[in-house]
C-alpha cells in the first residue's frame, strides 16, 4: 500500500506544480519594477497595479466583458433549463436530434464559427454590436449549461414533484417550489461555467466584436501584440484573485462539488 501511495503522491505533486507554475511566473511577473517582463527579483513593486487605474479602456473592457457574460449565461441557463428537462424526463422523437443541435458548437471550431457569424450578422446589418455579441456567446456556451442540467435532472426523483401535485399544487407550483430547489445547484453550476467560458471567450469574438465592444480578452490580445510591458500580468493576477475570491464564496454558500457536478 505504502508502494502504491507514494509514486501517486509524487505524480499529484508534480501535476500541481505543472499546472500552478504558469499563474505562479505571473504573479511574480506582475510585481516587476521595470519597464519589461521580468521576475521581481531585486525588489517588487506595484507599479503595474497603478498602470492599470491609469487606463480606463481596460476597465471599461472588464465591466464589458462582466456584463456581456452575465448576459450570455443568464441566456444560455433559460434556454438549457427547459430544453435539459424535456431530455432528461421524457422520451419523444427528435429527443436525440435536439441534444445534437444544442450540443454542436462544442464540435465546430471557434474560427469557422466567429467567420460564419460575422458574415451573418454583417448581412443583416448588425455587427459589431453588443446584442450580437450576446447572441453569439450564448450560441457557444449553451452546451456547458446544458450538460449540468441535464445531468442534475436525469439523478433526480420526480416523485416528489408528483407528490406535490397529489396534494393539490400545479404542475408550476410543484416545479418553481419543489423541483426547481432540488436541481439548482446544476443549474447554478451550468450558469457558472458558461459564465467563465464566455468571459474567457477570444478567438470567436475577435471576429464579432467592433472597437466599440472590445472585451477584455481581445483588449488583452490586442495589447500584447503591440507592446511587451508587465501590465497584462498585473491585469492577469486581478483576474485570478478575483476569481479565487468567487470560488471561495460559492464554495462557502452553496459548495463547489455540489455546483461543479450538478448533483441534485
Amino acid at each position: 500500500m505504502r508502494r502504491t501511495s507514494i509514486p501517486l503522491l509524487v505524480f499529484h505533486l508534480f501535476f500541481a506544480v505543472f499546472m500552478l507554475a504558469p499563474l505562479v511566473t505571473v504573479v511574480l511577473v506582475s510585481f516587476t519594477d521595470k519597464g519589461y517582463v521580468s521576475m521581481p527579483f531585486d525588489g517588487a513593486s506595484l507599479r503595474w497595479y497603478s498602470a492599470i487605474l491609469n487606463a480606463p479602456d481596460f476597465i471599461d473592457a472588464f465591466w464589458r466583458s462582466v456584463s456581456l457574460a452575465t448576459g450570455a449565461a443568464t441566456f444560455a441557463t433559460l434556454l438549457a433549463l427547459p430544453a435539459g428537462l424535456a431530455i432528461a424526463w421524457f422520451r419523444f422523437t427528435g429527443r436525440d436530434v435536439i441534444m445534437s443541435l444544442l450540443m454542436s458548437p462544442l464540435m465546430v471550431p471557434n474560427v469557422v464559427l466567429g467567420i460564419a457569424l460575422l458574415r451573418f450578422f454583417t448581412q443583416l446589418g448588425v455587427s459589431g454590436s453588443m446584442s450580437t455579441l450576446v447572441l453569439a456567446h450564448t450560441l457557444v456556451v449553451v452546451p456547458y449549461a446544458l450538460r449540468l442540467v441535464v445531468a442534475s435532472a436525469t439523478g433526480f426523483d420526480r416523485s416528489v414533484g408528483q407528490a406535490a401535485q397529489t396534494l393539490g399544487a400545479s404542475a408550476w407550483t410543484a416545479f418553481r417550489r419543489v423541483e426547481l430547489p432540488l436541481i439548482a445547484s446544476g443549474v447554478t453550476g451550468g450558469w457558472l461555467i458558461a459564465f467563465i467560458s464566455s468571459f474567457d471567450e477570444l478567438t470567436m469574438t475577435i471576429f464579432v466584436a467592433s472597437p466599440a465592444s472590445e472585451t477584455l480578452p481581445v483588449k488583452m490580445y490586442n495589447y500584447i501584440a503591440n507592446t511587451i510591458d508587465p501590465m497584462l500580468a498585473s491585469v492577469s493576477t486581478v483576474l485570478i484573485v478575483l476569481t479565487l475570491l468567487l470560488m471561495l464564496l460559492l464554495d462557502r454558500l452553496f459548495g463547489l462539488d455540489r455546483i461543479l457536478s450538478g448533483n441534485a
